[in-house]
């Protein structure tokens, strides 16, 4: 799909469609006469995403006139924008429209909306029927998107972070046999040489000779090999700090729970587990051509956790990388175990500054539902800056609290620490187990259990993976 910026008047604008913000309370002011009708009519009201059509407007050159809900004016702003363009998308997508524009009111007129109508737009395009082979889903598709306001980097910025946040929604809705970690591992290494980040994929070999017990006992039940990936990007221009943001994604390809097997139903939905190293490839992806000033490493540690023959076992005790020992007492509990050794390895590349992203627990979905992911930290300055981030992507993040009292919890009679600290605060026990290995480097951890798909699509989003972090990572970096 082409994505343009449009700079004729409204009324000489040629395309299919149309498509402008109409808000709660009535018409604007100097309305015309089609769009007065359709709001005394009650035909549109202007609640949030709702979409109403005009054919062969009077005044224009566009065959549509589309107005789309923007909800209460006092509310709005660009990421309710981004919902919108999407809903606006979608919706004209299924009437087979091939052309749209969206015209920015003269108060929104900036490059923050114009990039979030173009990301709404990017996001909304896109379907997880990628497997399917019914060659009518190839029917309707939309040819051009444009934007009337805003710049030409605004427009290619929201473009270069939606086709990162779809490409990460794509890895994770891939099925757990196509995508495994060797497959990640090999997508990480495409996305490198397309983007030119440096690239290193540490095998299980490498991984053994550096002592990532924790790492490799979940692995150890699968015959799918695991792998450590890590990109690299570095700035053309040597930074004014010694700053350097590692980003950390749990890649859990297909999580059965291993010999704590979960429950059959929802199984499935365990392709999600990478949702985290997904995140990470993407932000590295828009990383690499947004360009921040500042050195960012991405690391996802990538298995398959199983119940073969050889599996890890309740009670087993591993060595982790840092020399610190583990008693497994869950083996469902196995992202925390992957975490704690690719954070290690990435505090000893330099890493200053750490956020990790990972479905970790069922805990935070109790707790905080399916519409915002928990955020835990060590370092409250630091979490102030990736939540500001969080806030001007529209990525909803709610702060835990992490004190010393919830680590009485994983003490364990034979080992340093034991992996669960039971039911009660079962998220905050399980970012506690992880704040135990970063020791005093600034940090982050990201719970997005909740928020890493969606169970029902949505006006402006699809059914399957979202895509979160993505443009929260990418924020957090260009803002440093």
């Amino acid at each position: 799909m082409n994505i343009n910026l449009e700079a004729r008047p409204i009324a000489e604008v040629e395309s299919d469609a149309l498509v402008l913000v109409g808000f709660e309370g009535g018409p604007p002011q100097g309305a015309a006469d089609q769009i007065k009708e359709l709001y005394d009519s009650g035909e549109f009201t202007g609640k949030s995403c709702e979409i109403s059509v005009l054919h062969r407007p009077a005044g224009l050159k566009a065959k549509r006139l589309v107005l789309a809900g923007g909800g209460k004016p006092e509310k709005f702003n660009s990421s309710e924008l981004r919902k919108v363009a999407g809903a606006a998308f979608r919706s004209l997508k299924s009437k087979k429209v091939r052309s749209i524009t969206l015209a920015l009111d003269d108060s929104f007129r900036s490059d923050e909306y114009a990039a979030a109508a173009v990301e709404g737009a990017i996001l909304g395009d896109f379907e997880s029927d990628r497997y399917k082979t019914d060659p009518k889903k190839t029917e309707k598709h939309v040819d051009s998107f444009a934007v009337l306001g805003g710049s030409q980097a605004a427009v290619d910025r929201g473009r270069i972070l939606a086709e990162a946040q779809n490409f990460t929604r794509g890895l994770a809705n891939d099925p757990p046999n196509l995508l495994t970690p060797m497959r990640l591992a090999e997508r990480a290494r495409e996305l490198a040489s397309e983007f030119v980040l440096g690239c290193e994929i540490l095998d299980q070999d490498r991984m053994r000779q550096l002592g990532m017990g924790a790492l490799l006992g979940v692995a150890q039940g699968s015959a799918e090999p695991p792998a450590l990936i890590v990109l690299r990007y570095q700035p053309a221009t040597a930074p004014s700090s010694k700053d350097h943001l590692g980003l950390v994604g749990k890649g859990v390809t297909f999580d059965t729970g291993g010999i704590s097997i979960k429950p059959a139903q929802d199984m499935d939905q365990m392709r999600y587990d990478m949702a985290g190293g997904a995140a990470v490839l993407g932000a590295m992806r828009a990383i690499a051509q947004l360009k921040p000033s500042i050195p960012v490493t991405g690391i996802i540690p990538t298995v398959e956790n199983m119940p073969g023959s050889r599996a890890q076992r309740p009670g087993d005790i591993v060595t982790s990388l840092s020399g610190k020992t583990v008693e497994v007492l869950n083996t469902d509990a196995e992202g925390r175990l992957i975490l704690i050794d690719a954070l290690t390895y990435a505090q000893r590349l330099g890493c200053t500054h750490l956020v990790d992203a990972a479905t970790l627990t069922g805990a935070v979905v109790v707790a905080l539902g399916h519409f915002y992911a928990g955020a835990f930290s060590n370092n409250q300055p630091f979490l102030d800056k990736l939540l500001a981030a969080a806030k001007t992507e529209g990525e909803k993040m709610w702060q835990f609290p992490l004190d010393e009292e919830y680590k009485k919890a994983l003490e364990s009679e034979f080992a340093d620490l034991q992996n669960i600290g039971g039911r009660p605060g079962g998220a905050i026990t399980a970012a506690t187990f992880i704040k135990d290995f970063v020791n005093d480097v600034p940090w982050i951890h990201l719970d997005i259990a909740g928020t890493a798909s969606l169970e029902d699509g949505k006006p402006y989003l699809v059914k399957g993976a979202t895509g979160i972090c993505v443009r929260t990572f990418v924020q957090l970096a260009q803002s440093w």
